[in-house]
């Protein structure tokens, strides 16, 4: 590990910590803009997901809608609850060929999108400790008056995240602020600037309960992605 990612890993808890669990059990509400655009608008508004932090895994329950997502990298289920496979996608990747911007998104494209973002995101940054990661410092940036240093990281092919190369912005405690990154699958270079806060301490693991990322509309800004987590727990 570079200094910084040695920092990082500190903050949040570090590697021994990190080590001695496989699961993370998260309540959350997802709202925003996005979610309209792609018309899923209230289909994250009560979720409950479990993401391993072993291998690229994300189950989703939606709450009250009888059903299950299963993310893997090369494979997306729906399910019922009790096990009963509704609809499949192999290879789920390929199945964003072609989508622009505005392109509505079915189930299945809603669960393999939302299972690669927060596996992600709740595995930031250990995951960058694991084989294949190239990880850099970049020039740091002044943000409200604080220093933010920078990690850019390469993500091997084998994981499947919004794009290869990503930023990841920490603040002077060694805590994430920003995720800074481009989503591949969307049709379009759109810059994304997610903005991690509310930070908890979980049994050892500091996780940050909100994250917002915002688009300009006009003279105004929007909410495009809102993740608010009321429960988290680590297994």
């Amino acid at each position: 590990m570079n200094d910084l990612l040695a920092n990082a890993v500190a903050a949040h808890g570090g590697v021994d910590r990190w080590n001695r669990i496989h699961t993370i059990a998260v309540d959350a509400a997802i709202t925003g803009a996005f979610w309209q655009i792609k018309g899923q608008g209230d289909a994250l508004r009560n979720i409950r997901f479990e993401v391993d932090t072993t291998r690229e895994l994300l189950t989703m329950d939606f709450v009250g809608q009888d059903r299950r997502s299963v993310f893997e990298p090369d494979r997306v289920v729906l399910q019922q609850p009790v096990g009963t496979v509704v609809d499949a996608r192999d290879d789920p990747e390929r199945s964003f060929d072609g989508h622009q911007f505005e392109t509505p998104w079915d189930d299945l494209h809603l669960a393999y999108f939302t299972g690669e973002a927060l596996w992600t995101y709740l595995n930031t940054p250990f995951l960058f400790t694991w084989p294949g990661f190239v990880c850099e410092e970049i020039a740091p940036i002044e943000v409200d008056g604080e220093t933010w240093r920078r990690l850019k990281v390469i993500f091997p092919d084998h994981i499947r995240s919004h794009t290869r190369t990503q930023v990841f912005c920490f603040g002077p405690d060694g805590l994430l602020r920003r995720h800074d990154f481009t989503i591949d699958i969307v049709g379009r270079t759109v810059e994304s600037q997610l903005h991690a806060a509310d930070y908890r301490d979980v049994d050892g693991i500091i996780i940050p309960a909100t994250r917002r990322a915002y688009a300009d509309m006009g003279d105004d800004q929007i909410v495009f992605v809102a993740i608010d987590i009321a429960d988290i727990a680590v297994h």
